[in-house]
């Protein structure tokens, strides 16, 4: 029979599947509107404003709209529940969805790079064009609304622990700081060194290079079921020991699957208690660690009766 706290438990995660939904499309719609509109205005500004750094930002921003599509399906795809052919879920549908926008943005990086470097390698800086005013509006423009666009979709991201929506903030960050590159690059411009607004596009490139590092290390590793961190294991550890009748923890091993954790445990108990009583205490931890660790999708616990534990470390 269900109890009344299991039944709330049930309501509980239905509402909280809802609002991940909403969240998710919410945020999709918001980064596909704002940075259609930003990459726009400034592809507009950096071919009228004759900025090579402009033409770059703009081309980054409209990437923004293409990872924004694949972050969105993404982390759809991983919140669907297990299947008989998927019995562990689908969360590393994230795990892709990062790999491949941090593949886009390598390549956006590179495409960027070399863009800049002809212009600076061929010399004849005096017949490159000088940005016009409109290119340094349409920086800075485009540097307040990246970084309220990183700050909102961070902040989402975190409430639905989402690495895709995670990659795509730092998008939008890197694309605020390529954006202080281009006002840079276009105020020198404009100053009298022609030559600085297709070195711009060089920084620009290289703030790229680095996010696209970032993201696709992270995606890796959480597909090669890389363990948590030594201080998560030891919060683990030190609550699990904590529990009624766990005696011991002898062994914990932890891997990450996208973006939950599945753990593997034995613990000690009294070795004179009947299985029924064991099962009980494992079944308490197991409940009581998923409740206090929420990133925690599955435990598998084995019970060795303290006589006869071999510590495993």
């Amino acid at each position: 029979m269900t109890t009344n706290k299991e039944k709330q438990t049930i309501v509980n995660t239905a509402q909280s599947a809802v609002e991940e939904k909403r969240i998710i499309r919410k945020l999709s719609l918001v980064s596909i509107f704002g940075n259609t509109i930003l990459s726009g205005f400034k592809m507009i500004a950096g071919i009228f404003g004759h900025s090579g750094a402009m033409i770059s930002d703009a081309i980054h921003s409209f990437s923004d709209v293409l990872t924004t599509v694949i972050a969105y399906f993404g982390v759809k795809f991983s919140k669907k529940e297990a299947d008989k052919a998927h019995p562990y879920g689908h969360e590393r549908f994230e795990c892709v969805a990062s790999l491949i926008l941090g593949l886009m943005l390598l390549l956006t990086g590179v495409g960027v790079g070399i863009a800049g470097m002809k212009n600076i390698l061929q010399g004849h800086y005096e017949t490159l064009a000088i940005p016009g005013a409109i290119a340094l509006i349409a920086a800075v423009i485009s540097i307040f609304g990246k970084e309220g666009m990183y700050w909102y979709t961070r902040y989402y991201a975190k409430k639905i622990n989402s690495t895709a929506f995670m990659a795509d903030a730092w998008h939008h960050r890197s694309d605020a700081f390529s954006s202080v590159g281009s006002l840079i690059g276009i105020g020198g411009a404009m100053l009298g060194f022609p030559v600085l607004d297709s070195m711009a596009s060089v920084v620009i490139c290289l703030f790229i290079l680095k996010v696209s590092y970032d993201i696709l290390k992270d995606a890796i590793s959480k597909m090669l079921d890389t363990a948590c961190d030594e201080i998560f294991e030891d919060q683990l550890r030190q609550f699990i020991e904590n529990q009624p009748d766990v005696m011991h923890v002898d062994m914990l091993h932890t891997r990450m699957f996208g973006n939950k954790i599945y753990m593997d445990l034995e613990i000690e108990v009294d070795g004179d208690k009947p299985l029924w009583e064991s099962h009980a205490v494992a079944e308490q931890v197991h409940d009581r660690v998923e409740a206090a660790f929420p990133d925690i999708k599955h435990i598998m616990i084995h019970v060795n009766p303290a006589e006869f534990a071999v510590d495993k470390g």
